[in-house]
């Protein structure tokens, strides 16, 4: 979608950029979430391959029970702390996505600009997926901060490039200094 498209169907340009901006916030949510899939998917095929050559060296050397139960509790051990921190990866990817989706509902200018000012180890992700932390830290932001946030409507300024003033701008312009004007 873009603007010009916008405009050619008779928007005006504040709606465009809530149209725009809602958009931005719906391509934003789709990248996150296709990150932690492709994230998640290449960990998966990784352990798996990783699994296979194990299971393989297991089936080489194992010569007796007893050295076979060995091989199985480091493989078990092995196992257990790559699904913890494959966990711990995923966890850390959805608090990310999580939160720059909560920023850019925010009107932040820029996501990675602001996150120098935020204290990450405030900020939660909780069972139903909301953010906890963060509100607090935004409203603190925008009363020190606010050069970092969208806020407000855009000024339309015309400059005359160098064209002198229409004749009843001049005039009325004197009268305002002569104190006969407005």
């Amino acid at each position: 979608m873009k603007r010009d498209q916008l405009k050619e169907l008779g928007l005006q340009d504040d709606v465009i950029d809530k149209v725009m901006s809602m958009n931005g916030a719906d391509i934003e949510k789709a990248k996150s979430s296709n990150a932690e899939m492709a994230e998640e998917n290449e960990s998966l095929k990784a352990q798996i391959a990783e699994r296979d050559k194990d299971l393989k060296n297991l089936r080489k050397n194992a010569k007796d029970n007893e050295e076979l139960s060995n091989s199985y509790k480091e493989l078990q051990t092995k196992y257990d702390k790559d699904t913890t921190d494959l966990s711990n990866k995923l966890s850390k990817i959805r608090l990310n996505s999580a939160l720059d989706n909560a920023l850019i509902k925010s009107n932040v200018r820029n996501t990675k600009a602001i996150k120098g000012f935020l204290n990450m180890d405030q900020i939660k992700l909780d069972k139903e997926g909301n953010l906890t932390g963060l509100d607090d830290q935004i409203s603190a932001i925008k009363k020190t901060d606010a050069y970092l946030f969208n806020e407000g409507t855009k000024q339309n300024y015309e400059p005359t490039n160098g064209k002198p003033n229409k004749p009843d701008e001049v005039q009325e312009m004197i009268n305002v200094f002569k104190g006969e004007g407005k």
